[in-house]
């Protein structure tokens, strides 16, 4: 195998894995001129700036979650977004939600395209867990964590969101409400929540 086949054999190997960077070539000792040459054959696509995945690659409700990690690792997928994955709603979101601390810079991404929401000391913090999707690792707010930021949150989804979100929570999670507690208090909501809370125990 020439070395020209080689990189690009190890090139189609990362994007198997899920999205790829530009970036992430310098890792891999891949010159940058490879995905440029194996987006003309047809074998990659440029999703967005410096964002490239396999031009075949079946495109799931998931994918534009994997593709906003990789272009924003210290974004967490939270509200309309982490309810889809937990399960909590029937509902497809139009973007993809994302929290980030309160003076972290906005991200600019073209596609897909984002909701935004900012918060800082434990509001950001508590909750956060790591999912691997289609080769990348996904920062999510927890189910319990979901719920509490959509009454936080409320002005931006809708209170009727928030409220059926946490019958969802209650059906399904019936066991965990301390973590839901723990949530509440840490998003400062909890007094707020409470009146819904009682009245589905």
């Amino acid at each position: 195998m020439t070395a020209a086949a080689s990189k690009i054999d190890a090139l189609l190997r990362l994007a198997r894995k899920g999205p790829v960077r530009a970036r992430d070539l310098e890792a891999a000792d891949i010159p940058r001129a490879y995905l440029r040459r194996l987006c003309d054959r047809g074998l990659l696509e440029q999703v967005d700036r410096g964002l490239y995945r396999l031009a075949n690659a079946p495109v799931t409700e998931l994918s534009s979650l994997a593709e906003v990690a990789a272009r924003v690792p210290h974004a967490t997928i939270c509200l309309l977004s982490a309810l889809q994955l937990h399960e909590l709603t029937s509902e497809a979101p139009h973007a993809v939600w994302v929290m980030i601390g309160r003076y972290a810079r906005k991200p600019k991404i073209a596609y897909p395209q984002l909701e935004v929401v900012r918060a800082s000391g434990r509001a950001l913090q508590h909750g956060v867990q790591t999912r691997q999707i289609e080769g990348t690792q996904v920062r999510v707010t927890s189910s319990a964590k979901t719920v509490a930021d959509c009454f936080r949150y409320r002005q931006h989804v809708g209170l009727e969101v928030a409220i059926a979100a946490l019958k969802d929570y209650f059906r399904k999670h019936r066991g965990e409400m301390d973590a839901l507690v723990d949530a509440a208090r840490a998003d400062r909501v909890f007094t707020f929540m409470r009146p819904y809370m009682e009245a589905l125990a």
